[in-house]
């Protein structure tokens, strides 16, 4: 007879509650009956990468860790957009209620529908991960149209949404996510103010000289940043300011017109995002009774003050201390698991040392423990280099790193934080620890560690964790201890820790075939994958899922599937957005602070008079920070705002360069016999041959081309994915497989032709069996290195394989299906693509898709 399970309520679907479910599956996976409440209609999601949300970056479907059918596959109960409003203990059940009629509620059962309003939930132990909210300082005039807060995926809508159709904003706080709301806001087109109430820029994890740096390197990006700036109201178009009496008449009724800060100044605002820090929710804790100080008070357990009610995450108070960052969150969740399924009932959380990496618009900073010296003896080490943005302090105290700054180079980032989590001992020559060792000699063994060090920050995964993988789980490879505990799934910092560990505990790092699979999420290497999507007729990349992984979507394999489907389908391919990548989905390609740039086609690199007015005209109605030419010898305008674009496109009236994708991007031209003394080909009709021909073709990675009308090789043809060179008699020399940018390689000689047809035939030739059968985002040359030129010689030009034929008509259907993407200026292909984050589309498919 089976037993009794336990019931388990977790109020709260954030990512602390989230994690601890996930802890708890993975130790008894049949123990508990478990109900989530989430405030939020929606599954589970990072809200670390928000920021990315509101500057375009990312869609919100990007961003879910656990989508629906997460919580249907482990028999959750999810109640989605209800709020638990208390607990009540003498009848142990959880009470809560939809948050308004239009609510969407989840349930395996279907017991719960949307807005039913009061729900109740009956326990053996609760969860209490509630989180928490933005703090708001003392003001007036906060609230109502224009005013902000920035902590959900609604927040990221209504934001972009209203500041379409302003001016200028203001973020109020100069931490992390004042500064990422600030970035998110630049790529709407409104010019930004940035205040903080004290000193610098980000004071928690800064100090003064490193938060100076940062605020020179942010208003180089041109957001406009005021330190000790204290707003004590909002002011609005309605009301008399009566520190600027004279004030003239506003013209817009209601609207927010400026702030007024405490020492009389006043900043002019059309918007107002606050972002001051968090504070605990709590209210669900106080209502039923629990002990609550700053936060609901939890011990070594994270049991509160019932023995039957737990607590995680922002929300909690554990020795006095409130913690806002991540990791804390993962050692929690761990204990908690331990205690509640009794696998380490004993198992205590004794508090977090506090160290991250972050990327604040574009800057990458990494700041751990003390930020300043204790006293005398504590020894300082700094090394700064204000032009290029770095600075670098380390704190060390007593032999051990008591804390350290990285700001603008963090490579060492990793080294330090595993030596001041584990309390290990500096070496004697400090600079090895900023800059590494002149020997190349490890500063750390991660075999060295305790079984309790934290080898992988994003994800909280412990050195014991992946010791269990390898050892017990026969995870013999890097990406297999990745499947198994998310080690390295994240900024991936931590794969060469991990695989030290193998080496030390295997011997060797394992060979692993999923390694060879065209996307993680499909167990098919490249030719196996084409032939089931050419056998099955698979035209989209959701029916990919359904009939190759059981229906079980993998956000990361969606961006490489989508181009390979696009490649075997040209014609006929269902064109998903939420597969694509934010430049394919939008057609322009997404630069550091969220705009984009734009290049249109200039076929072989020569233009006309009318067409540079053109290109004059849109940099001067669309105020484009830059025109800059191209190494492709093209114009790119960069600096757009997302919500530009269409009328950029239809002011140009021009194709696009494609400049944005994995594609066949440009053909460079030198003179050729037109104007050169030393031309023996027509170079330039080549080139513009070849653009018109491959405009738009996709490919597993992108590719440049060139021709050169002699050998001299003004054009750089020898190092191009492809390039054509003229030589006497009026042939025609092309290269593949070369390189010019991070590596550089001269092509090989694929073979000599005589015309420019025959240029076309064999280069059309090359591509498609590269685009067959390369590896997604394999450059040509690692393809061509790979096969080898000899191979790829009796191929394509003594067809050893009898497929020339082939390759020649599936080329050219890829050419047949060719459209110019920007005739979705005029008809968008759906109504958020070019104003926005693209919420409402995103959550759409996030939930049809589950």
């Amino acid at each position: 007879m089976n037993a009794v399970k336990r019931k388990l309520v977790v109020v709260g679907n954030g990512m602390a509650g989230a994690r601890v479910v996930e802890e708890v599956l993975k130790r008894t996976p049949d123990q508990f009956d478990i109900t989530m409440f989430g405030a939020e209609p929606y599954g589970n999601y990072n809200r670390i990468l928000l920021s990315n949300v509101l500057n375009g970056s990312q869609s919100a479907t990007d961003i879910f860790m656990n989508p629906l059918s997460w919580y249907r596959e482990n028999n959750i109960r999810l109640h989605a957009g209800v709020r638990a409003t208390h607990i009540d203990r003498e009848r142990r059940v959880v009470v809560g209620s939809s948050l308004k009629k239009d609510a969407l509620a989840y349930s395996l059962d279907a017991a719960t529908e949307p807005g039913a309003g009061a729900v109740e939930e009956p326990y053996d132990h609760v969860i209490i991960a509630t989180g928490s909210r933005p703090f708001v300082p003392p003001m007036e005039g906060f609230g109502g149209d224009g005013t902000f807060l920035f902590r959900t995926i609604d927040d990221c809508a209504r934001i972009a949404d209203f500041a379409r159709n302003n001016r200028k904003a203001a973020v109020i706080g100069g931490g992390l996510l004042g500064l990422e709301a600030a970035r998110g806001l630049l790529t709407h087109g409104v010019e930004v103010t940035v205040l903080e109430a004290g000193p610098q820029l980000m004071g928690v994890q800064l100090d003064p000289e490193a938060g100076d740096m940062l605020r020179k390197t942010i208003e180089g990006m041109g957001i406009k940043v005021l330190c000790g700036a204290i707003t004590t109201r909002i002011a609005r178009a309605h009301e008399r300011s009566e520190c600027e009496p004279d004030r003239a008449k506003p013209s817009r009724d209601g609207r927010i017109t400026h702030l007024e800060l405490k020492d009389g100044a006043t900043v002019d605002t059309d918007m107002v995002v606050v972002s001051t820090g968090i504070r605990p929710i709590t209210e669900i804790a106080t209502a039923s009774g629990l002990a609550v100080n700053r936060g609901i008070v939890c011990d070594d357990q994270m049991r509160t003050s019932d023995p039957a009610i737990f607590s995680v995450g922002e929300c909690i108070e554990h020795r006095g201390q409130l913690y806002g960052l991540v990791d804390p969150i993962w050692e929690q969740a761990k204990v908690l698991a331990d205690v509640l399924t009794g696998v380490r009932p004993e198992a205590e959380y004794c508090g977090s040392k506090l160290g991250t990496k972050l990327k604040v618009m574009g800057v990458e900073l990494a700041s751990m423990g003390a930020t300043k010296p204790a006293d005398a003896d504590d020894e300082v080490v700094v090394y700064r280099e204000p032009a290029k943005g770095i600075y670098k302090k380390l704190i060390v105290r007593g032999g051990q790193i008591a804390g350290a700054i990285l700001l603008g180079d963090i490579e060492a980032a990793s080294t330090l934080m595993q030596m001041f989590f584990t309390g290990t001992k500096a070496p004697a020559r400090r600079a090895d620890l900023l800059f590494g060792s002149p020997k190349g000699v490890a500063l750390l063994k991660a075999s060295d560690l305790p079984d309790n060090a934290q080898i992988c920050n994003c994800n909280g995964v412990s050195k014991a964790q992946i010791v269990d993988a390898i050892q017990s789980q026969s995870c013999l490879s890097v990406s297999k201890v990745g499947a198994c505990t998310r080690a390295g799934m994240g900024c991936g910092s931590c794969k060469s820790l991990v695989a030290q560990l193998l080496e030390h505990y295997v011997g060797e790092v394992g060979y692993d075939p999923t390694e060879h699979y065209y996307v993680p999420g499909i167990p098919l290497e490249k030719s196996q994958l084409v032939k089931e999507i050419r056998n099955r007729g698979i035209k989209s990349v959701s029916e990919a899922f359904v009939q190759l992984a059981d229906g079980k979507e993998d956000p990361a394999s969606k961006v490489g599937l989508a181009s390979l489907i696009k490649t075997l389908w040209p014609g006929d391919y269902d064109d998903e957005r939420d597969a694509r990548f934010i430049n394919d989905r939008v057609h322009a390609n997404i630069q550091k602070d969220g705009t984009f740039s734009v290049v249109p086609r200039i076929y072989g690199g020569v233009t006309s008079a009318d067409e540079l007015m053109r290109i004059a005209q849109v940099a001067v109605k669309y105020q484009v920070p830059m025109v800059k030419l191209t190494g492709g010898q093209r114009i790119d305008l960069l600096g757009i705002k997302k919500h530009d674009l269409p009328g950029v496109w239809s002011d140009l009236g021009m194709p696009s360069g494609h400049a944005y994708t994995k594609a066949f991007r440009t053909c460079k031209s030198c003179v050729g016999t037109d104007f050169c003394r030393y031309g023996v080909g027509d170079s330039i009709a080549l080139a513009q041959k070849i653009e018109r021909r491959f405009q738009g073709v996709e490919s597993p990675h992108k590719m440049k081309l060139a021709t050169a009308g002699c050998p001299r090789n003004c054009s750089e043809a020898y190092v191009k994915d492809l390039g054509a060179v003229a030589i006497e008699g009026g042939k025609w020399e092309i290269y593949i497989g070369g390189a010019a940018g991070g590596n550089v390689r001269k092509g090989d000689l694929l073979c000599t032709v005589d015309t420019h047809d025959d240029v076309l035939l064999y280069m059309g030739r090359f591509m498609q069996y590269y685009r067959e059968h390369g590896k997604y985002l394999e450059r040509s040359y690692g393809f061509l290195e790979r096969v080898g030129i000899e191979t790829i010689r009796q191929i394509l030009v003594e067809d050893s394989l009898g497929i020339c034929a082939h390759l020649d008509a599936e080329i050219q259907k890829a050419v047949d299906a060719y459209s110019d993407p920007w005739e979705e200026a005029e008809v968008p292909a759906y109504s958020a693509q070019f104003s926005g984050p693209e919420l409402s589309y995103a959550l759409e498919v996030a939930e049809n898709n589950g």
